[in-house]
């Protein structure tokens, strides 16, 4: 792998000017169920936390092992300076308890599977141009169906790190600190259905580097508190490779709370695995709009102003001014 041709695209990210606008929404914006994550930013000074309790089954058909793991999945998610920029704690602590058939022997493994701490900056967001957002006030199916030009993606960045704490036992001998890149794209395909990709590059530098990659499409339904998914993650590595498969459904309780449940399985036998997890995700909404005084605005900075009105608004204060010394 060519390191410095990553040193040099993860530094032409940091120089990217900071112009693009995020969609903040009124509801929580969560990246579960699943793990394919999105391409927006929670919003600025919004503090976001996402959890969910898993149970797998998982059984090697080449080491002789049946194992259950029980654990939690968790990602803590912060708007920062931007409403482009995000702030991302993520992981999954495990216990795996491990039975070896052959010898008929116990073991018990517990530690982080997953932990990374990271920025994911949006790069590119296709609503930023409002003309694209308006509706067709003239076609109910125009607003309603897919258009070519919706697959044309929201695009970030991603860039961060992968820590390895302590002994851990299922990353023998890999470093404290491995980096980790990744690109995330999501498109609005109609009013009902998303679309979710990623791409990551993981343990970078590492014996075992992973490549991996996920694609996720969710549909709400028209009571627009429900929605369903589905999702694919391709896994590559020395040290383990899969496909993975999940579904599940998602419950908006309120705009700051959310519900929901999935399960999936791979499609190997070394290991095989099957798993559920039901999570939840809640916000604390500490978001506000940056508002621009009438007189101080500029063309486009909370709609555009009538020309002249803040020149008028300065004579007409300059005029009350005077009378007031007249008197």
């Amino acid at each position: 792998m060519d390191f410095p041709v990553i040193k040099k695209a993860l530094f032409l990210f940091c120089l990217i000017p900071l112009f693009t606008h995020a969609q903040y929404t009124d509801v929580i914006n969560s990246n579960r169920p699943g793990r394919a994550v999105s391409a927006y930013a929670v919003g600025r000074n919004v503090v976001q936390g996402e959890m969910g309790l898993l149970y797998e089954q998982q059984d090697n058909a080449d080491l002789n092992t049946d194992s259950n793991i029980l654990g939690v999945d968790f990602s803590l998610r912060y708007g920062l300076l931007f409403e482009t920029l995000e702030l991302n704690w993520e992981g999954s602590f495990i216990t795996q308890n491990v039975t070896f058939t052959n010898l008929g022997t116990d073991e018990r493994r517990t530690d982080f599977s997953r932990n990374r701490l990271g920025l994911k900056f949006l790069i590119f967001d296709p609503y930023k141009n409002p003309e694209r957002s308006k509706p067709n006030l003239y076609s109910w199916r125009a607003n309603n169906v897919f258009q070519w030009k919706n697959l044309i993606p929201a695009v970030s960045v991603y860039a961060g790190a992968t820590f390895t704490l302590g002994e851990n036992p299922f990353y023998v001998g890999d470093p404290v600190v491995a980096p980790r890149a990744a690109i995330a794209t999501q498109s609005r395909l109609s009013p009902r259905f998303v679309l979710i990709s990623n791409l990551a590059y993981d343990r970078i530098g590492t014996d075992f580097p992973e490549l991996n990659f996920a694609m996720s499409i969710t549909h709400a339904f028209r009571d627009p508190k429900w929605s369903v998914f589905l999702e694919g993650q391709g896994i590559s590595s020395d040290r383990y490779s899969d496909v993975l498969l999940r579904t599940g459904v998602a419950y908006l309780i309120n705009e700051n709370f959310q519900a929901d449940f999935h399960l999936g399985s791979g499609f190997k036998n070394s290991p095989s695995r099957i798993f559920t997890v039901l999570g939840f995700s809640y916000r604390l909404d500490f978001h506000k709009d940056k508002l621009v005084a009438i007189s101080d605005q500029k063309g486009g900075k909370n709609g555009k102003i009538k020309k002249g009105a803040a020149k008028k608004k300065r004579k007409k204060s300059k005029k009350k001014k005077k009378d007031k010394l007249d008197f």
